[in-house]
């Protein structure tokens, strides 16, 4: 197996620790970041056999030889089940470990003490008890080397605050999920990591995802969660820069190199200036990144 993974995915794709059927198919479902999950998917009587059903899938794929990100969804860290879960498959050496219902930065910190020198990153679910909602942004002020991005999550939350769902007839979300989905794309920029967006539970609605991607990426996310390969494609697509853009960002770059000492600079009658340089800086390394994926 062979292929680029990328520094940082646009899909993470959950599979079912549990399933030798799903886990067969990881290699060619085209999303940059796998998820292999032992927490909600799978039944507290199975845990032990997806164990050892995703630390083989993991030794049949050294680090050197895979085709995506492979990362595991561990158990929370209230339990004991984490602790199997770390001593089943963390000397396979996966690229990183969701943290699920991760209470804040100390939670980080102890999955990070943890895991001692293993190479391995963390990608912690931030948002789904209501108090960890309030510790968005402590990341930024107690970085970790580990925390790869943050992402949010609204089905554990809704249920935490008894929420009868969490969007509108139009798709829009509900005040408090839309206020929760801000602060985690604010957290992760400010803590200098990836901002994920939730998933599209509509696997069917490929549509629906693709505008809902499209204006995520727009917003400032990177990338999203799935949970269905045919999502994949979709959200790949969205989070890369438009051929417009790129055009743009590229046309801002070669103005500022004719006059590097400018503050602004005029192009078809529009002032740029350099934050806008810095953004198209950005924007094309994005591009560049996943040129040959």
């Amino acid at each position: 197996m062979t292929g680029t993974r990328p520094a940082e995915p646009r899909s993470w794709l959950f599979i079912p620790g549990d399933s030798a059927k799903k886990l067969a198919k990881a290699d060619d479902c085209g999303a940059d970041a796998v998820i292999v999950d032992l927490e909600d998917s799978v039944a507290p009587s199975g845990k032990a056999a997806a164990r050892e059903l995703t630390a083989a899938f993991l030794a049949d794929r050294p680090a050197d030889a895979r085709r995506s990100q492979l990362w595991i969804r561990i158990n929370p860290l209230d339990g004991d089940d984490w602790r199997a879960d770390l001593d089943a498959v963390a000397g396979f050496a996966p690229d990183g470990f969701m943290l699920p219902k991760c209470g804040g930065p100390d939670d980080v910190a102890a999955l990070a003490a943890a895991l001692g020198d293993r190479p391995s990153r963390i990608l912690p679910v931030a948002t789904e008890t209501p108090a960890a909602v309030f510790t968005l942004g402590d990341y930024a002020r107690r970085r970790c080397d580990r925390l790869a991005g943050l992402t949010w999550g609204a089905e554990d939350l809704g249920a935490a605050i008894g929420s009868a769902g969490n969007r509108w007839d139009d798709g829009s979300f509900y005040e408090a999920f839309r206020m929760v989905r801000a602060l985690t794309l604010l957290g992760a920029h400010a803590a200098g990591v990836q901002a994920i967006d939730t998933l599209y539970a509509d696997f069917r609605d490929g549509d629906g995802l693709a505008a809902d991607s499209r204006r995520s990426a727009a917003e400032g996310f990177t990338g999203r969660l799935a949970i269905h390969p045919a999502q994949v494609a979709i959200i790949n697509a969205a989070y890369l820069p438009s051929a417009a853009s790129l055009a743009w960002a590229r046309r801002i770059v070669e103005a500022f190199a004719a006059d590097p000492d400018a503050g602004t600079v005029g192009i078809d009658g529009k002032m740029v200036d350099r934050p806008h340089l810095l953004q198209a800086r950005r924007l094309i390394a994005r591009a560049e990144a996943f040129s040959e994926g």
